[in-house]
């Protein structure tokens, strides 16, 4: 099936089927969305986050900061040195590095909140297929009992129609930690 063109889908040409490609489509459009909502702050502090992240701004640096180094310490012929010392650039770093490393905790923070959603998306739909495989595996046992099939009988198998208990298993994880 082509899109019309002659050319297969994106879906068909990598194999998925209709629900992945519509659960990936869905995925996106929340993330654009919560893209959009995001407020002014954020965004401000992911571009800059962004843009210290990148080689134009190490470039910037390497430049400005050659620059300023070599000038104060008369390298450079007719340039008057005006921070022979380097407070002056000390101080310029130093502050530039304490807002530098506030956006990346910001960036951060809203980061780790998409990571808690996306976990916590994970978790929903995982117990929720747990729910459903125990259901049916319950219902498959019963099938084979009818049929008579032996193995309907053996105990690892029979355990499948138990619930899991996420707190349970969340306890027991806790415990086994400390």
């Amino acid at each position: 099936m082509a899109d019309g063109g002659g050319e297969p889908s994106l879906r068909e040409a990598a194999g998925m089927n209709t629900a992945l490609e519509r659960n990936i489509r869905a995925i996106s459009e929340r993330e654009a969305e919560s893209e959009k909502n995001a407020s002014l702050q954020d965004r401000i502090a992911d571009r800059i986050t962004r843009f210290t992240g990148s080689m134009t701004f190490v470039y910037l640096h390497l430049s400005g900061f050659g620059f300023w180094i070599a000038a104060n310490l008369g390298w450079i012929p007719g340039v008057s040195q005006w921070d022979p010392t380097f407070v002056v650039l000390a101080m310029i770093a130093s502050v530039e590095a304490i807002f530098l490393s506030t956006f990346v905790l910001i960036s951060q923070n809203r980061m780790a909140a998409v990571a808690d959603r996306r976990a916590n998306l994970n978790l929903q739909i995982t117990l929720l297929i747990e729910h459903e495989l125990t259901k049916m595996g319950a219902l498959m046992i019963r099938m084979a009992d009818r049929q008579g099939v032996p193995a309907a009988e053996d105990p690892e198998t029979k355990e499948v129609e138990n619930e899991v208990a996420p707190e349970v298993v969340y306890d027991a994880l806790k415990d086994s930690e400390g």
